[in-house]
């Protein structure tokens, strides 16, 4: 008999509960509302909303609108955005996570005391890391991993911050790296700053990957902290597909198996990992 279990830790994050009720709570009034980019990285619960009557927009096309309601989704948005708003008569329904708001402050306030050398560890183009550097007027350097650290100036003083979805052991190297490079007479101040409620499910993922023969990571392409949790499934346990929805299942897979666990990312929504486990039972 086939056994599936769905990873009780896997699903979205706080932030993106939030904006996704924040958008379900104004699309039941039955007015207009435009999400400034993809809502969750993950195509079918966009869609879900879509049918709701959200209307996802991007950038140049906020530029076009005037007097309408506008939701910016967990990822955090640069300054420029807010003001494009207040230029418009766009009304702000700010769904922005409070760990990522929390953490656009600090660069701003650093920023702002001094313009010194401000360092993101962060994927490039990634709408989070684009809302950082935005706190920056645009002057932050980005290092997406390791090896981009080496090409950092340390003869300045060098304040490093991280993307909220980050790993936490990729950032820690890159903190020794930096205090066994830098200059004596330069400052080095690092602040922690990724979520916890996304580092914890390292562990626990890892933990979940190894008590099953199959693994079933459910979630969007374009998830960051997605690639991230799914590598960790197939560092500890190889057999581990990554499916964006039930359709993907591949049932060559099955062969031989017992035991198969589903999991997925921030942005992966429970029905879509019950919708997989439905599916599974029925092959």
């Amino acid at each position: 008999m086939l056994q599936v279990e769905i990873d009780e830790g896997s699903g979205f994050c706080f932030g993106v509960t939030t904006a996704i009720k924040k958008a379900e709570e104004e699309l039941k009034k039955g007015k207009t509302l435009y999400c400034l980019g993809d809502i969750v990285h993950n195509g079918m619960e966009c869609e879900r909303l879509k049918q709701m009557g959200l209307i996802t927009i991007t950038h140049e096309d906020m530029k076009q609108l005037h007097d309408v309601k506008v939701l910016l989704r967990a990822h955090g948005e640069p300054p420029a955005t807010y003001e494009l708003a207040r230029q418009n008569n766009i009304e702000i329904i700010d769904a922005t996570c409070p760990v990522v708001l929390k953490l656009q402050n600090r660069i701003k306030q650093q920023y702002d005391t001094a313009k010194s050398q401000i360092v993101i560890f962060g994927k490039k183009g990634h709408a989070e890391v684009l809302g950082l550097v935005g706190q920056t007027e645009g002057s932050a350097i980005v290092i997406e991993n390791f090896e981009e650290v080496k090409q950092l100036d340390f003869t300045h003083d060098i304040y490093l911050y991280s993307q909220t979805t980050k790993s936490l052991d990729e950032f820690h190297r890159i903190i020794e790296y930096i205090q066994a490079h830098i200059s004596p007479e330069a400052t080095f101040k690092s602040f922690d700053t990724i979520c916890r409620s996304v580092a914890n499910r390292m562990p626990n993922i890892s933990q979940f990957a190894t008590r099953h023969d199959l693994i079933l990571f459910v979630c969007g392409r374009k998830s960051s902290n997605g690639k991230v949790l799914f590598n960790e499934c197939l560092r500890v346990n190889p057999n581990s597909h990554l499916i964006e929805g039930p359709e993907e299942i591949n049932s060559e897979w099955l062969k031989d198996i017992e035991t198969i666990g589903i999991c997925g990312a921030t942005s992966t929504p429970k029905w879509l990992m019950e919708q997989c486990r439905d599916a599974l039972l029925k092959l």
